[in-house]
């Protein structure tokens, strides 16, 4: 195998590997300090080796799941900012289903840490006609449950 492909096949193994493992800390209940810095940086991590070698989507979901990382540690300004990104390139890349439901899900998180209740309620409100749109019925259900636990 040569190297680039060594390197290709690594970094997918990284991204994928630190993205399952943020996600096993933001379900963590009793997670310590320590374990909430490693989640903050495990998702950055992971998203590094995203924009290596995934594609628009790779990325989205890796700047959705930063926004998350700081919506659980509460630092409702980096959850904004990342939350932004995921949007972003979620609109520039006409990326739908699914993944646009959550882009605008992660801005009403954002905005719920920021104490903007409007502008809340209107990403709340985008992420449900987006959801209407969503094939699968789980990834439905799951959406409406997620928004359900965003706090005004």
């Amino acid at each position: 195998m040569e190297k680039k492909a060594l390197e290709y096949d690594l970094h997918r193994k990284l991204a994928v590997d630190l993205f399952n493992h943020t996600w096993d800390l933001i379900e963590k209940p009793d997670r310590t300090p320590e374990e909430t810095d490693e989640m903050i940086h495990t998702a950055h991590a992971s998203r590094y080796h995203w924009g290596i070698v995934g594609e628009a989507i790779h990325r989205q979901r890796g700047e959705w799941q930063i926004s998350r990382v700081y919506a659980v540690a509460s630092l409702p300004h980096p959850c904004h900012y990342h939350a932004r990104r995921c949007l972003e390139i979620t609109l520039e890349n006409a990326i739908g289903d699914f993944d646009l439901a959550f882009a605008y899900e992660a801005m009403a998180r954002a905005y719920s840490l920021l104490n903007d209740p409007v502008s809340c309620q209107h990403f709340i409100n985008l992420a449900k006609q987006a959801g209407e749109k969503i094939k699968e019925k789980d990834d439905r259900e799951y959406l409406l449950s997620e928004l359900n636990n965003t706090v005004l």
